[in-house]
């Protein structure tokens, strides 16, 4: 077997599910290999779990196991998955419309939708990740439209949004290129897009910069002495203000090279933090992207390649690190069933593909927690970072099960 295959078939195994119960139970996890993600692997490793959180992770001989812990064993032990950008909880096991909220064609510009007013918890496709190990997720509306709405980071426990979520605005989703370009107002009985649709890029990178503009002059006049000249509450203006403080940055969906460069032109003509999405042209502009200083959530690597990402691959993840550039990956959407890809296998095709075991795990870990700000919570298996408190249906799915610690 060639050393790829290997490294392929490893990863593929070396994954986790939620295997805690819940509530405060304490538990010890005994694994084989220990991967914490912030430090080297750890063999006959124990990870200690107190009310809720890590308390302990060392060698098992000289980490004592109290007494009235439950103790779980297993072969591998990672930090729980992180999937970077998906649509899980807005786009629906059953791929039918009315399970479908991940994008709301009745305008093209909309950046004040929430994915926690949308987000379903109990939707089986929930359950189905979490089976696979991806305990956390960014999700929200599809990349369909010039800006689609707000992205949430929530666990994947099913409870509910509120229970769940960790950051209910993380993220304002806006699309360049053809993604920008397809969802609009419908003139009523034609079934045509409105003049209000961009449809070229030039179209929307001014229809994004007028709603820049504006947002700019609302907050001004919002921040003026004289409250009976300020305005009312602006949702969308509101939101958008959120991008120039650093709050909550704009995650813009590009992937032809021109769309890149037009989004780094944008950021830094209005002072934008923006992360950049999908990028399947990234190797024709690395230059730019680590200039710019920019994280990237990239491409699902097995995403099929069409349109605006012809040029996606599979060595991507490895040209991304190589060059130095901060990236995660992400399953992404595509509008067929089962309505989302695991990252589990997204990051082991990145493995055998130059990126190699240890980085290809910390793009759907650490390094996903930084880029979406939660590493101090989460992406690692590291004293007092979040554990499991979930139980799973991975063994009704007849999958593996590996202990975690998310």
């Amino acid at each position: 077997m060639k050393p790829s295959s290997r490294l392929l078939s490893a990863f593929a195994l070396a994954f986790l599910t939620s295997a805690l119960v819940a509530g405060a139970e304490n538990v010890a996890v005994i694994g084989g290999t220990v991967y914490p993600v912030s430090g080297v692997p750890l063999k006959n490793g124990v990870v200690l779990i107190r009310d809720g959180k890590i308390a302990a992770v060392g060698p098992a001989a000289t980490t004592k196991i109290p007494a009235g812990y439950r103790t779980l064993t297993a072969t591998v032990v990672t930090p729980g998955l992180i999937d970077a950008h998906a649509t899980v909880g807005l786009s629906g096991l059953l791929n039918q419309p009315h399970d479908q909220d991940q994008i709301e064609k009745s305008a093209s510009f909309q950046p004040e939708l929430r994915a926690i007013d949308a987000y379903n918890a109990k939707d089986p496709l929930v359950a189905w990740v979490r089976s696979l190990g991806v305990t956390t997720v960014n999700t929200g509306h599809s990349p369909s439209a010039l800006a689609s709405g707000q992205t949430m980071i929530v666990k994947t426990f099913g409870r509910g949004a509120d229970q769940d979520v960790l950051n209910p605005a993380a993220m304002t989703a806006v699309a360049l290129g053809r993604n920008g370009l397809t969802a609009a107002e419908v003139v009523p009985g034609s079934g045509a897009p409105s003049a209000k649709a961009p449809g070229t890029r030039a179209k929307a990178i001014a229809m994004l910069r007028t709603e820049l503009i504006k947002a700019q002059e609302y907050g001004k006049k919002r921040e003026g002495k004289d409250e009976t000249k300020r305005p009312a509450h602006d949702l969308r203006a509101e939101t958008l203000l959120r991008a120039f403080s650093g709050e909550q940055p704009l995650l813009i969906n590009v992937h032809r090279q021109q769309d890149i460069l037009s989004a780094l032109r944008v950021a830094k003509e209005f002072g934008l933090k923006i992360i950049l999405d999908g990028c399947a042209d990234a190797p024709l502009v690395l230059n730019e992207i680590k200039a710019s200083g920019f994280p990237v959530i990239l491409h699902p690597t097995m995403a099929r390649s069409s349109e605006d990402a012809e040029n996606l691959g599979v060595e991507t993840a490895a040209k991304l690190r190589a060059a130095g550039i901060p990236f995660a990956l992400q399953s992404g959407y595509e509008s067929y069933v089962p309505k989302t890809r695991v990252v589990l296998f997204e990051a082991a095709v990145a493995a055998s593909n130059g990126l190699g075991f240890a980085a290809a795990l910390a793009t759907i870990t650490l390094d996903a927690a930084k880029i979406l700000g939660i590493a101090a919570r989460t992406g690692s298996v590291e004293v007092g970072k979040d554990a499991i408190s979930h139980s799973t249906t991975a063994t009704r799915l007849n999958i593996p099960r590996i202990a975690s610690a998310p």
